[in-house]
């Protein structure tokens, strides 16, 4: 069995009321029981967890960064800010993928820089909510 966290960071609770014209009017628990359908026959077990803090991804990152398979993060605005994540992505054995909702390079300026491009094993960005079925599918297929 593969275990996969979805990690999400701030503001990331408020989708489908957020910014619909950006991030779309699905919520992401929606969204999540989807994924869940989807995957339940194919031994892949998935978690969710959201925060807006900063320090309790940091804590999640490291509960789950030495024993699970895969981790799909999107870290909201902290991607753009935070290097204390982005040093926790890099001490954890499990590979993390970075995912955005829209496309964080076609946005304001101060968006384009991620920290955590360089120590996530890929980056997805603009494919909307699939972005994190795409994640899971490379998760799933990495050697």
């Amino acid at each position: 069995m593969k275990k996969i966290l979805i990690l999400n960071g701030p503001n990331l609770n408020l989708l489908g009321k957020r910014q619909p014209e950006i991030y779309g009017s699905q919520t992401f628990e929606e969204y999540f029981s989807l994924l869940e359908k989807k995957y339940e026959q194919e031994d892949i077990v998935l978690y969710y967890f959201q925060s807006n803090h900063e320090g309790t991804l940091i804590d999640k990152l490291h509960e789950v960064g030495f024993l699970w398979n895969g981790i799909i993060f999107n870290a909201g605005g902290y991607t753009h800010t935070s290097i204390a994540l982005a040093d926790a992505v890099a001490a954890i054995a499990t590979p993390v993928i970075e995912v955005h909702i829209s496309n964080i390079y076609e946005r304001e300026e101060f968006r384009h820089h991620s920290f955590l491009k360089n120590v996530c094993v890929e980056s997805i960005v603009g494919k909307g909510l699939k972005g994190y079925d795409e994640a899971i599918q490379l998760l799933i297929t990495r050697k």
